[in-house]
């Protein structure tokens, strides 16, 4: 065989070498024959990556003062079993090491979270019945069972108020762009008008939270069934918006292991709605038309609401 056929040979293999690898690739990266992760999948909004995790935190006493909530990007605070407040806290722009305590979700978060795109969800677990409406759901579901190395349970209190999450063991990367913008929403402009506002309570049937406006700090200080919310480090938590939206809570198809009905909040709908920033407060509407659809906030002459800088906190009250 001469040189040159060799060589032509040798070329072929090396080329057919480097067209198998570049398939291997490409299928990695998409996930082969099942679908891609919500870490890579594009955002219609805004049309980068998206990068959103959702940690379900408890709210008693027992579980403050919280580890990581004043990173979040987006607060949400629904009611659940016997009239108290558990915490959805959503990162995206920054993420810091510890998140806690972590507590299980609820039937409400699975509507809440189809305005992201796909989101992470940590958790610590769920009732059996509401397992299967999770798998089934548009998250990325990441108990204490997949992802074991990414919860520890600290020693300064007793559990189940005790479970934390280390985010980086998690298949989940910060994006650096503030959640806000997957809601839909945006920093800009107050509206006009509005009601000076010192400070706002919403109540639930055995817990409450309270905002007080802070001008030197330009932000609302955070505090929780009377007492000030603080980090883990003692420091004041605060929002740069609050939205109070009224929204309509009824039983659900679900009990606690006590038997109290765990109560589902109606994310999708319309209503009235407060929104505080900048120690004002101004009179809305909210309206989000199906579950695959953005909230959207304005005014009672239909103008869209705009956020102050800083987290952005949603207060679901009941009606009534």
């Amino acid at each position: 065989m001469s040189a040159a056929r060799v060589m032509s040979r040798v070329k072929n293999r090396v080329a057919a070498l480097f067209a198998v690898l570049v398939l291997a690739v490409t299928a990695a990266c998409t996930g082969g024959g099942g679908s891609s992760t919500s870490s890579t999948s594009p955002s219609p909004r805004t049309g980068g990556a998206t990068h959103v995790l959702a940690v379900k935190i408890d709210n008693v006493a027992p579980a403050r003062p919280h580890t990581g909530l004043e990173k979040a990007d987006v607060v949400y605070v629904e009611q659940v079993e016997a009239g108290l407040s558990r915490i959805l806290a959503v990162y995206s722009s920054d993420l810091p090491p510890v998140i806690g305590p972590v507590r299980s979700a609820r039937e409400t978060d699975l509507e809440l979270l189809r305005q992201f795109d796909r989101p992470t969800l940590a958790f610590s677990g769920a009732q059996s019945r509401l397992l299967p409406l999770i798998d089934r759901a548009p998250v990325d579901a990441v108990p204490p069972s997949k992802a074991p190395r990414a919860y520890f349970r600290g020693q300064d209190r007793p559990a189940p108020h005790n479970l934390y999450l280390r985010p980086e063991r998690i298949p989940f990367k910060a994006s650096g762009v503030d959640a806000v913008a997957e809601l839909g929403l945006r920093v800009g402009a107050a509206p006009s008008g509005g009601e000076p506002e010192d400070s706002r309570t919403v109540r639930y049937p055995s817990a409450s939270v309270t905002f007080t406006w802070s001008a030197e700090g330009e932000r609302w200080l955070v505090s929780l069934d009377g007492a000030p919310a603080r980090t883990a480090e003692g420091e004041r938590i605060g929002a740069g918006t609050v939205v109070v939206q009224d929204v309509d809570v009824r039983e659900s198809d679900f009990r606690d292991r006590s038997g109290n009905n765990t109560p589902f909040t109606e994310t999708v709908g319309s209503g009235d709605a407060v929104v505080l920033r900048d120690g004002r407060a101004y009179e809305a509407r909210w309206s989000r038309s199906s579950a695959d659809a953005d909230t959207v906030f304005s005014t009672p002459d239909g103008r869209r609401v705009d956020l102050a800088e800083g987290p952005l906190w949603i207060l679901y009250a009941p009606r009534g």
